[in-house]
């Protein structure tokens, strides 16, 4: 294949993944073990319930864990996986499922669990991990009473997560009062307090198979934790029927994930030099999802400086700039939070931002914020850069694998860092060039498509390459590509390897996975 025709072939694959924007405006994504335990658990009663706990069954690992990339991440699916068996088993609702094979799921991931929980000392940085652990543990033990031929000893959470907040949560949603915007996304933490909690309104899903369907904090876990079977909600209702539909059971940790998967896979072609033509209705859809709080990843899901950097970088590249000062709602004096309240800090969010200050900056001039602009661009490149790990790398809680961050950094300093970001992106292009596999790959563990796709964007497009390192990059580049160009371009590339993006339960979105993917092989074809 000769790279024009190559090349053809893939602005066809990527003009496809554009349209699914369009047609699939909910977003792909792997079905999750976390939120289809808590469905399981949660309504029984609803469409593909047998599905469900088959998918549980089949998806238990030899050890009796749920399989992650590392112990602490098998933690919140196994705890909910286990709940979910041993929920059914004990209201009889197994949907036709053995109960022998149910028993000897549960008994095997009760075991797991107990030698998992006392020697656990990394707890990966998840979304109300610190609430959802403890709540899962005390639903267990309560159903070990009914148990008793399991001969199973109560489980203990991990020290510091001893569920503080469970009867506060609680205590709110049965006074009526409304809950944080960021506590929706993880509702069933509330117990039964949430069960038709009347401050607690779905939240409309937009255009798309769901057009009257609503969420509770775009989470199915959370939608069912609030909807009443006696007299269901018909909005919430068709809400987990759409979810459920894709997989025929099993359903995602987050849906509708619209404007995050826009920004993301839109950013990434365009960047990548795909001549893809966002129809107008896309374009204008995104414009208007920037409200004077920016936009959520989704619906339902709280208002986000990530999210909302991704669309307001995208729009810039597709020459329809939109003004970045919302995203000062999210500034600190030293960086930007992905939203008000934030635990914790994200290097990625504060990349895009920089990418989106940076793009506007260049290609509008500012106008009369010209100046606040360009010291919002020093201030978030001089936090990135102090961020950097010693060896050149950078971690983010929003990803397992240092290869995402340090693919978002890189090019966002590279971009618009500016002399001073030089050093920073020289340090990231050696540890991306002594950290490649003999086959060409990257990965924390083992190569993934994924991983090897932003090592070789990185590599392609960051100017700020060593002098004496250019020829090592040139083959790295080739070396990478050649791997991905052995790589089915199917729906999930990295099929049969655990997700590696970060929310209750860890997730791979399909097309943004694709699109990384797509720009690596066009960028990669290009150089060698």
């Amino acid at each position: 294949m000769t790279v024009l025709a190559e090349d053809l072939a893939l602005d066809a694959v990527a003009n496809a993944l554009v349209d699914e924007l369009v047609t699939r405006p909910w977003g792909q994504e792997t079905p999750s073990v976390y939120e289809t335990g808590r469905l399981t658990s949660l309504a029984p009663w609803l469409t593909g319930h047998a599905e469900r706990l088959r998918f549980l069954l089949e998806t238990q690992g030899p050890d009796g864990l749920w399989p992650a990339p590392a112990p602490g991440y098998a933690l919140v699916p196994s705890l909910s996986a286990v709940e979910a068996v041993l929920n059914v088993l004990r209201a009889g609702a197994t949907g036709g499922v053995a109960r022998t094979a149910l028993t000897r799921c549960a008994a095997r991931g009760l075991r797991a669990l107990a030698g998992l929980l006392p020697g656990l000392v990394h707890i990966p940085d998840m979304p109300a991990i610190e609430h959802i652990t403890p709540m899962l543990v005390a639903r267990i033990n309560d159903h070990l009473a009914a148990f008793p031929e399991l001969a199973a000893a109560p489980l203990a959470p991990p020290p510091g997560m001893t569920g503080a907040m469970l009867p506060v949560v609680a205590d709110l949603l049965e006074h009526g009062a409304e809950p944080p915007a960021k506590l929706l996304h993880a509702l069933e933490i509330g117990g039964p307090a949430a069960r038709g909690a009347p401050s607690v309104r779905p939240v409309p899903c937009g255009p798309g198979p769901g057009t009257a369907a609503a969420s509770v904090g775009a989470s199915p876990a959370a939608t069912a934790a609030w909807l009443d079977p006696a007299a269901p909600d018909p909005a919430a209702l068709r809400y987990l029927e759409e979810c459920v539909r894709p997989y025929g059971g099993p359903v995602p940790v987050a849906a509708p994930i619209t404007h995050f998967e826009r920004g993301w896979v839109l950013g990434w072609l365009v960047r990548a030099g795909f001549p893809v033509e966002a129809p107008a209705t896309l374009v204008a859809e995104m414009r208007a999802a920037l409200g004077p709080a920016g936009a959520p990843g989704g619906p339902g899901l709280p208002h986000d400086a990530d999210s909302s950097s991704g669309l307001l970088y995208t729009l810039s590249l597709l020459g329809s700039p939109h003004p970045p000062d919302l995203l000062w709602n999210y500034e600190t004096d030293t960086h930007f939070f992905t939203w008000r309240g934030e635990n914790g800090r994200s290097v990625t969010t504060n990349a895009h931002v920089l990418e989106a200050f940076g793009h506007y900056l260049r290609h509008t001039g500012g106008g009369e914020r010209a100046a606040r602009y360009a010291a919002t661009v020093a201030k978030v490149t001089s936090w990135l850069c102090s961020a950097q790990e010693d060896d050149g790398r950078w971690q983010d809680r929003w990803h397992v694998s240092p290869y995402y961050a340090t693919f978002c950094a890189t090019l966002a300093l590279d971009g618009f860092g500016g002399a001073g970001a030089v050093p920073a992106v020289e340090r990231a292009v050696r540890w991306i060039l002594d950290t490649r596999n003999t086959d060409g790959s990257w990965g924390v563990r083992g190569g993934s498509a994924e991983e090897t796709a932003y090592a070789v964007q990185t590599l392609s497009l960051a100017r700020g390459v060593p002098a004496g390192a250019r020829r090592a990059v040139r083959e790295a580049v080739a070396s990478g590509t050649a791997f991905l160009r052995a790589v089915p371009l199917t729906s999930d590339i990295d099929a049969g390897r655990p997700p590696l993006w970060h929310d209750k339960d860890l997730y791979r979105p399909l097309t943004i996975v694709r699109a990384a993917v797509l720009g690596a092989l066009r960028l990669g074809g290009r150089i060698i």
